[in-house]
């Protein structure tokens, strides 16, 4: 098998880790070995903190919709399940974000939650 000369590809890839690398401390900015070790780790924190963000947001998302429904004399299953047995197919991003900027439209959102609500539990019995 012949001998491989890496050349231009190896100085290429040093660099763009380096690049990567900048402003680490001490030798993790200057040292391509130590480098790509941090390299690959900060690059392992930033895959975790994608999938910790959208957890993150969808609680914040829930506390505000709990929030925003318990003004309204119900809590947040009850008010989740009335949504679903009135057809009405909102995400809780954008049931949040009514609960803050539009508080007059989350409570007709409530209203018609506890109606259907009411509407299933008449029907069941």
């Amino acid at each position: 098998m012949p001998r491989v000369k890496r050349g231009n590809h190896r100085l290429k890839k040093r660099k763009r880790v380096l690049a990567r690398a900048k402003g680490y401390y001490i030798a993790k900015s200057k040292l391509y070995r130590y480098a790509k070790e941090a390299v690959n780790r900060a690059d392992q924190f930033a895959y975790i903190g994608r999938k910790l963000r959208k957890r993150d947001f969808r609680r914040l998302w829930i506390t505000r919709i709990s929030a925003a429904a318990r003004s309204h004399d119900i809590n947040y299953s009850q008010f989740m399940r009335g949504l679903k047995d009135a057809g009405i197919d909102l995400n809780r991003k954008m049931l949040a974000d009514i609960a803050v900027r539009d508080p007059d439209a989350f409570g007709q959102l409530a209203e018609r939650a506890k109606q259907a609500r009411a509407q299933r539990a008449a029907g069941s019995a």
